[in-house]
C-alpha cells in the first residue's frame, strides 16, 4: 500500500507541527531526509511491536495477522535507507557520525537486518509460534545491534 501525494504531505505537515511542540530542532532540509526516514522507523516499531508480544506469548498468536504484519515490515525494510544520504547528517538527525564514517559496517547491519526480516517472513509462512520466536527475537537483536552501533539514545 502506498500513501497518497496529499496523505504523505498531510503526514509531513503534523510531524512538522509536533516537532514545533519540543525541544528537538525542525528539519529544515529541503528533502527532509531525517524525517522521511524517522517516520519508516516508527513505522518500523508500530508494524514489529505486536509480532514481538506474540512471540513473547503476551497476546494471542494468529498466524495469518502474524503473516500480514511480516510481510508489511518486509515492505518497510528496504526504504529508510535511501535516505541516509551524504547531505542526510543534520540535527534533529540521531544517527550517529558512523553511520558516515564506517559505510561498510553500516551497510553489513542495514543487509543483516534485511536478511533477518527475510528470514522472519520465511518462519511465518511455517504458521507456527515455535519457528517464528527465534526469528523476532533475531530481527529485535539487529535492531538493537544497529542502534547500538549507529544511533545516539540522547537528543
Amino acid at each position: 500500500m502506498t500513501r497518497s501525494l496529499p496523505a504523505a504531505a498531510g503526514l509531513m505537515l503534523l510531524l512538522r507541527g509536533f516537532a514545533a511542540c519540543s525541544d528537538v530542532p525542525e528539519d529544515t532540509h529541503p528533502q527532509q531526509l531525517v524525517t522521511q526516514r524517522q517516520a519508516i522507523f516508527k513505522d518500523f516499531t508500530r508494524t514489529l511491536e505486536p509480532m514481538g508480544l506474540a512471540a513473547r506469548e503476551r497476546q494471542p498468536y494468529q498466524p495469518g495477522e502474524f503473516m500480514t504484519q511480516a510481510l508489511a515490515l518486509q515492505r518497510l525494510s528496504t526504504q529508510p535507507w535511501q535516505f541516509f544520504t551524504a547531505d542526510g547528517n543534520y540535527p534533529p538527525t540521531r544517527a550517529k557520525p558512523a553511520v558516515w564514517g564506517q559505510p561498510a559496517e553500516f551497510e553489513q547491519a542495514r543487509l543483516a537486518f534485511i536478511g533477518h526480516v527475510d528470514a522472519l517472513v520465511a518462519a511465518a509462512q511455517t504458521g507456527t509460534l515455535a519457528a517464528v520466536q527465534p526469528a523476532v527475537t533475531r530481527v529485535q537483536d539487529s535492531c538493537k545491534a544497529c542502534h547500538d552501533q549507529f544511533r545516539n539514545t540522547a537528543r
